[in-house]
């Protein structure tokens, strides 16, 4: 009698671009994930240290988390930040959105010039714009004002438009960047056709051009207030005595020494961040949906 032998199927080799199905490609992701994160990890964990030496591992506890909400100093400097980073953000994907449909759109003499211009916050160093800022504020005041005081004596949050002017010039370079990159896969058509069927300009561009930017400002717009809740050296030099901020808050701290409460302000920052882009995501991820659905 004849036996049949089920043969194996063969196993196919991996494709160029299937990077997890190559052994070194893995152990490359995971090292690099772990250069990531464990900073971050070691941070949180020790967040619950029962000791003021950082390094020095002596129990689980959540007194450093009690002292940090109850730090009156450092919870205003926390409320500054976001209030910066909220308005900022409003103001950057305004004008972010505008730029970006001007160069996408427009041919206009010196259009090289000005994507130039644009792009200099980008590439310029921190520490570079935070003096030139500096210097443009300290002008701005003495010269067209007489001896305006941008540091102090405004009533808030109008004591933090140095630091929100400062975080809008950098950030919105940031929001017209991925909004006109958004725009390149935008079929024109498609907005000729809501003309011939008497659509005005206004309404074109709320109805067709509009919802398909969405996703792009979502993105900048997370992208913005990313930036500027993490920005230290830029807010450095335009804050004044009584508008510090997180980082410079968390800077002050951790010039004496780094201990647990430092920790614990830096971990309810991350976990903000974390909660805030998951819902931009999840909210981007949704407006995708309904415009693959529209087309």
């Amino acid at each position: 009698m004849s036996t049949a032998v089920s043969a194996k199927p063969a196993r196919t080799p991996p494709a160029p671009l299937e990077y997890l199905r190559r052994w070194p490609l893995r152990l490359w992701l995971l090292t690099v994930f772990v250069f990531l994160y464990a900073p971050l990890i070691t941070l949180m964990v020790f967040s619950f240290n029962d000791s003021r030496r950082n390094i020095v591992w002596q129990g689980f506890t959540f007194k450093y988390y009690e002292k940090a909400l109850n730090n009156d100093t450092l919870l205003i400097a926390f409320a500054n930040s976001l209030t910066i980073a909220f308005i900022a953000t409003l103001v950057s994907v305004v004008l972010g959105a505008l730029a970006a449909v001007m160069l996408w759109r427009f041919r206009f003499p010196g259009k090289t010039a000005v994507e130039g211009a644009m792009a200099l916050p980008i590439v310029v160093p921190e520490i570079c714009m935070g003096v030139a800022l500096l210097a443009f504020f300290a002008w701005f005041g003495n010269s067209v004002f007489g001896t305006l005081n941008w540091s102090g004596g405004w009533i808030w949050p109008f004591n933090l438009t140095p630091i929100i002017i400062a975080h809008v010039s950098f950030c919105f370079p940031f929001v017209a960047t991925v909004v006109r990159a958004r725009l390149a896969s935008f079929n024109r058509e498609l907005e000729e056709a809501a003309k011939d069927l008497g659509a005005g300009e206004w309404q074109t561009f709320r109805d067709v051009l509009l919802p398909h930017m969405k996703p792009g400002l979502v993105s900048g717009a997370l992208l913005a207030f990313t930036l500027s809740l993490d920005d230290f050296v830029i807010t450095f030099f335009t804050s004044g005595p009584d508008t510090i901020t997180f980082p410079v808050k968390v800077y002050s701290m951790v010039r004496f020494s780094v201990t647990p409460e430092v920790n614990a302000a830096s971990t309810l920052l991350i976990v903000l961040t974390i909660l805030l882009t998951f819902l931009a995501l999840r909210l981007q991820s949704r407006m995708g949906a309904k415009t693959m659905d529209l087309a």
